[in-house]
């Protein structure tokens, strides 16, 4: 990972945070349970299911260090600006894998807590790794084969796809406000 490559990342580990958090600000139990309809996710299922995920992305990405580089791992790198675009846009609707669908299994303030304690733990990861994270990949259900630096660059990306999300619940007009 570059320098440049390094900073993108914090950057959008940090913004992606920052986001979440403005967003989650002063949203009572009702608001945090709402739904838009049985289909859709209340606010509670949207973190759950960024916990599940960062957790889940972060694994794959260290985890795919442990074995051999990939010798066909430069054909990965021009999947990058392709995260860069896809990830964020909600235009397309994907259906997350079941490992990872919130089940409404922790409370509100593990949910959070556990967030905050993933995220500090991949910005550290992120600011201090010297791992040759591009040759080592790992397949995704959604793109392919990637390597451990899209891995990481998957979690704030697709962060920031889940924070739209939040807000256009909150927008909705049948969104609980008092």
């Amino acid at each position: 990972m570059t320098e440049a490559e390094r900073a993108e990342l914090v950057e959008l580990l940090l913004e992606s945070e920052r986001e979440f958090m403005q967003e989650l600000e002063g949203v009572d139990e009702r608001q945090w349970s709402f739904k838009l309809g049985p289909d859709r996710w209340s606010l509670g299922e949207v973190v759950e299911h960024i916990v599940l995920a960062d957790g889940l992305l972060f694994d794959t990405a260290t985890n795919s260090l442990t074995g051999q580089p990939d010798a066909q791992w430069d054909a990965t790198l021009s999947k990058t600006e392709t995260l860069r675009r896809e990830l964020p846009d909600r235009s397309r609707r994907v259906d997350a894998p079941s490992v990872i669908q919130p089940r409404r299994a922790m409370p509100r303030e593990e949910l959070l807590s556990r967030f905050r304690d993933q995220r500090a733990r991949v910005l550290k990861y992120a600011r201090e790794t010297d791992a040759p994270l591009k040759a080592h990949t790992a397949a995704n259900p959604f793109f392919g084969r990637l390597n451990a630096h899209q891995w990481l660059l998957y979690i704030p990306l697709h962060h920031l796809r889940h924070n739209q999300q939040i807000a256009d619940v909150k927008a909705s007009a049948a969104y609980p406000r008092y």
